[in-house]
């Protein structure tokens, strides 16, 4: 097998096989991809799925199906980085070396930084569309009314709003199940705020008000009693509450519990453990990069970008988007006259917050939490994103799958 290749990339999610689709398409031909699924997920589909408007198997395909063609599919795991070496080892497929490397495996779950979660995710009334949404489908079937619990641990996510767009949702399933007058529904969260930017921040004030969810700022999650339905939480010093609900807690010295009858939460996340190991990796354990050029300071010809790369934005497809033509960008010049491109990226992300079937609000925004709408979704007859609006439930549901699997993943700019 060939074991030297111009560009390395690590990782066939959608930074990578963008990455690898977009180079293939500017004329570069040594491109070799380590990654060990089968199988490649649109995950953005995942809070559908949990809220019984999506099908689970449509968000997945065969990762052979998404591979550009002219790329070498590695097939096996990223086991450690040698940077001063160009060279990646891997579990069972030797060593690789590169003229240039990116880094994009993604970010992985770390159960234990949330004592009992590994026990209690997936099963009863404990669920996560991170890891099963057709787990969490159930367990929003089959919830009788009492405390419906909505948290988040305190670790970088995969797209920080994706824990309130299923309880949107499951609040209006409970309305539609006849269960909503008998329920209280809370979300519990270490941040401050119920967003970062503040023109969603508003309308989505006004989404818990007309829901009459009651919000907990400055709940940390400690652990979880899957057995006894107790969220164990410390509490921050900007601890603060809105629309307040007589909720069962108890106390367990500075910790304060909370009683369920369901609960949905995200994992706690981390970079992978060859990451964390490598001399890549910054203080906190995550890709270091630069934040505008996405190049490693260290090593020149090393690239991060996706979930891993330590950027100060959400971790999401939409931020990938505009992340890998600066990447591809830099490696094509560089491979020119040494010298990378001048794009720079600005932090852009993007979630899309569904507020209710039907209805959704498209947070954008940079690194400074500046809302930077679209212009383009002017042509979906949409003036103003930070509201509410069927056509961007549209958009979430229809046609941004449509993009990812098409457009996107081949290597055409969206």
């Amino acid at each position: 097998m060939k074991t030297h290749f111009e560009i390395v990339i690590i990782g066939g999610g959608t930074a990578g096989i963008m990455t690898a689709a977009q180079l293939i398409r500017k004329g570069v031909t040594s491109v070799a991809i380590i990654e060990p699924s089968k199988t490649h997920y649109y995950q953005p589909a995942w809070t559908l799925v949990g809220a019984g408007t999506y099908s689970y198997k449509k968000t997945a395909k065969p990762m052979k199906s998404v591979m550009p063609k002219k790329a070498i599919w590695i097939q096996d795991y990223a086991s450690k980085l040698i940077p001063e070496k160009n060279s990646v080892e891997t579990q069972s497929s030797g060593t690789l070396t590169y003229d240039y490397l990116v880094v994009a495996p993604g970010l992985v779950y770390d159960f234990s930084l949330v004592e009992g979660l590994e026990d209690a995710i997936d099963k009863g009334v404990v669920c996560s569309n991170y890891t099963d949404p057709e787990h969490t489908w159930q367990v929003i079937q089959n919830f009788k009314g009492g405390t419906a619990l909505f948290t988040q641990p305190t670790t970088p996510i995969k797209c920080g709003g994706a824990p309130q767009k299923i309880m949107y949702l499951a609040e209006s399933h409970f309305k539609k199940s006849g269960v909503r007058k008998n329920t209280k529904v809370v979300f519990a969260t270490a941040g401050t705020v119920i967003f970062g930017v503040k023109p969603i921040a508003e309308t989505l004030m006004k989404v818990v008000n007309r829901k009459d969810i009651n919000l907990r700022f400055g709940y940390q999650l400690k652990k979880i009693d899957g057995k006894k339905n107790i969220a164990w939480y410390g509490l921050a010093d900007h601890q603060a509450e809105h629309n307040s609900k007589d909720i069962k807690t108890k106390k367990d010295g500075k910790l304060i519990g909370i009683h369920f009858d369901m609960l949905h939460t995200a994992p706690p996340s981390v970079a992978p453990k060859f990451i964390q190991d490598s001399p890549l990796a910054n203080e906190a354990k995550w890709m270091a990069v630069n934040h505008q050029t996405l190049q490693n300071e260290t090593h020149k010809n090393v690239y991060g970008l996706g979930d891993v790369a330590a950027l100060p934005t959400a971790k999401t497809g939409a931020a990938i988007r505009k992340q890998v033509p600066i990447v591809v960008d830099n490696i094509l010049q560089s491979r020119k006259t040494n010298t990378i491109g001048t794009m720079a990226y600005d932090g852009y992300s993007s979630c899309p917050l569904v507020t209710d079937y039907g209805k959704m609000v498209l947070a954008e925004f940079d690194y400074a939490n500046n809302f930077t709408p679209d212009p383009k979704l002017k042509r979906l007859l949409i003036k103003d994103s930070s509201k509410e609006h069927w056509r961007l439930w549209m958009l979430k549901k229809h046609m941004l799958p449509y993009l990812y699997w098409n457009k996107m993943l081949k290597g055409k700019n969206v």
